[in-house]
């Protein structure tokens, strides 16, 4: 495993474990970049993952696709049989 591989897993786990305790985000490399996929809940949380791995690996291109997918409560409760 090289150390940009061990870089990229240490990125996961800040993101997971850190304050944004992003679990929906999958970082991967893709041939001479990295790849940010997956949904978050803000354009808050887009905005700090997308600083925080640019910061993490700073001298690779970084390609962000998050989607802000907001948690929201029904509207009506559910009826179970």
């Amino acid at each position: 495993m090289s150390n940009l591989d061990y870089r990229v897993a240490h990125l996961r786990e800040r993101l997971a474990d850190g304050p944004l305790a992003e679990l929906g985000v999958q970082v991967v490399m893709h041939g001479d970049s990295v790849l940010v996929t997956g949904s978050v809940p803000s354009a808050h949380y887009r905005d700090e993952v997308e600083r925080i791995v640019g910061e993490a690996l700073s001298e690779l291109p970084v390609h962000c696709d998050l989607v802000v997918a907001p948690a929201s409560t029904p509207d009506d409760a559910e009826e179970l049989t």
